[in-house]
């Protein structure tokens, strides 16, 4: 039996609860925010790690071959993104990562399962790793060239914070095109199956 206190107390919680959810019901959860957390500063632990070694080992005029000539080791120094697109605008790449970063922050905070606390990881740390050589690389803060070493035949030299984004994105499409959990299959209503009084 409900009476007039239990309800005002029942009220209050709901109205605690809508509350804690925000202005659009989504609710932080505290394990998956770790997970991304976790995940991202693994990746630019690696990521800065793996170019601190090769800012130490490798040099711009010779390749170290790792599979023939498909994958190598070798120094570069990029200002541009992929390809070196955008070279002369590397202020503005600068000001589109620090806003991805924001953004993947906002959302590793709204993540809804591990996969995509995850992904969303992955990427946040993908971008924060290559955000930190345009902040504090020369030629100066904010134009920083980002240190590349994985070379791809003569495509391109890349990095893995590169390698993270690109698994980054392809498991949040993963996630994004496969059926959610409980609705792989689809069957017709039990109600309509013939029961012994039908019969």
């Amino acid at each position: 039996m409900t009476g007039p206190v239990h309800g005002l107390a029942q009220g209050r919680a709901d109205a605690v609860e809508v509350s804690s959810a925000g202005p659009l019901g989504a609710r932080v959860r505290p394990r998956l925010f770790l997970i991304a957390c976790a995940v991202a500063v693994g990746a630019v632990l690696i990521d800065q790690g793996t170019k601190a070694l090769a800012l130490a080992q490798l040099s711009e005029q010779a390749r170290i071959p790792l599979l023939g000539d498909w994958l190598g080791l070798q120094l570069a120094f990029n200002p541009g993104t992929v390809m070196s697109l955008g070279s002369g605008s590397t202020w503005l790449l600068t000001i589109i990562a620090a806003a991805a970063s924001v953004a993947l922050l906002i959302a590793a905070t709204r993540a809804r399962t591990a996969g995509w606390a995850v992904a969303i990881g992955l990427l946040w740390g993908g971008a924060v790793g290559n955000l930190l050589d345009r902040l504090l690389a020369p030629p100066g803060f904010g134009r920083g060239h980002v240190t590349d070493f994985l070379a791809y035949g003569n495509l391109f030299i890349g990095n893995l914070a590169d390698v993270i984004l690109g698994v980054g994105i392809a498991l949040g499409i993963l996630l994004y095109i496969s059926p959610p959990k409980g609705k792989r299959w689809s069957h017709p209503p039990d109600e309509h199956r013939s029961t012994p009084e039908d019969i």
